[in-house]
């Protein structure tokens, strides 16, 4: 599965400025609202130090790690979720994302004009926050007005199952409050998935600095966006859009000079997607061989056969067995020989609950 993020935020809080760094693209990045008018798609690898010892350890044909997906719309500004500067257009193009990536600038420029003439992060945030909240009360509005008409009418208990979740969600928006918020439990999930509710996304805020913040204590601007997502349990990543387009340009080497010159461990980008990963509950595992060194996301809790299927349904639909071998294990004895004649090699049945770092071999028949 590959995984889908949306960039959304204010105009000029550098969306395009990291989404040029993010997938190495010179999209336009001006100084002006509306730079940006179609949504700008752009696919990356997710960085992975087991996949770089694979790879060596194989010399396969090909090498295919798992991509991020990234949909960066435009600036999004107070009345979008009803069209103002074709807000509800840019919406839609993230509906069917997995998670929303929110940035917030968090640094303060007379150069770099901001469309509130100050800045606020927490007033920006909420004002991104209640246009994603107004685009799902619509929508919920909508369905109710159709839904409850003909529940009435039939009784039909999935129907009134419906109607019941919808209200409730109703009510949560209402109160401004976004539907990830609510205890849902798996039946209702299932009905509102359809949906594709943005305030039911998982939802990273992304704070960009200056470079001169990189690697010292939070500013207070971050440490009130910090304070801030704490209260709704949402991840916050702190970044400096200029430096990760810099970063984006370098090859391996320059890139982990420049990182330890910054006093940094690891680049925005990786922290982005690591916390994406957590939030989202997703995990890696992997297929190896001459032909193809392959990584495949997902979500922690399936079983084999599951994984099975996300390489192919036939797969999924024929699962004999999977023959399977722990990364760590491949690592400390060398070899797929050496892992079997140590007895660590591991054959397991369809309700087996795959592990981050396991290489599998499927066995079936359709």
């Amino acid at each position: 599965m590959s995984l889908k993020a949306g960039i959304v935020g204010l105009p000029n809080v550098g969306k395009s400025t990291l989404f040029n760094a993010i997938t190495n693209q010179k999209i336009l990045a001006e100084n002006y609202p509306f730079a940006t008018i179609e949504p700008n798609v752009g696919v990356v690898t997710v960085p992975d130090e087991r996949m770089d010892k694979l790879k060596e350890m194989y010399e396969p044909n090909r090498f295919i790690p798992t991509a991020y997906e990234f949909t960066d719309i435009a600036g999004l500004v107070k009345g979008a979720s009803h069209g103002e500067g074709l807000g509800n257009k840019f919406l839609s193009h993230i509906r069917e994302v997995d998670a929303i990536v929110e940035v917030v600038r968090c640094f303060d420029d007379g150069k770099i004009i901001h469309v509130e003439g100050n800045i606020d992060p927490i007033r920006d945030i909420e004002t991104i926050n209640l246009e994603l909240t107004i685009a799902d009360l619509d929508i919920v509005n909508n369905r109710l007005e159709k839904v409850s008409k003909k529940a009435r009418t039939t009784k039909d208990k999935n129907d009134l199952l419906e109607v019941e979740i919808l209200e409730k969600c109703k009510k949560a928006l209402e109160e401004n409050k976004p539907l990830r918020q609510l205890n849902l439990n798996e039946e209702e999930q299932k009905i509102l998935k359809s949906y594709s509710f943005l305030t039911l996304k998982p939802i990273i805020y992304l704070a960009n600095i200056k470079e001169e913040d990189l690697g010292k204590e939070d500013n207070n601007f971050v440490k009130q966006v910090k304070d801030y997502a704490t209260k709704e349990n949402a991840k916050v990543v702190s970044l400096c859009a200029k430096v990760e387009e810099e970063l984006s340009e370098l090859d391996k080497a320059d890139k982990e000079e420049m990182l330890e010159g910054l006093g940094l461990d690891a680049s925005g980008l990786d922290k982005l997607i690591k916390a994406t990963y957590e939030i989202l509950g997703l995990r890696t595992f992997f297929t190896t061989g001459k032909d193809e060194v392959r990584a495949w996301t997902f979500k922690e809790g399936m079983n084999a056969k599951e994984c099975a299927g996300i390489i192919h349904t036939d797969f999924e639909k024929g699962f004999i067995r999977a023959e399977v071998t722990s990364y760590e294990d491949l690592i400390k004895y060398g070899s797929e020989l050496k892992v079997k004649e140590a007895g660590r090699a591991r054959i397991e049945g369809k309700d087996y609950l795959m592990q981050d770092g396991d290489i599998c071999y499927f066995r079936f028949n359709v």
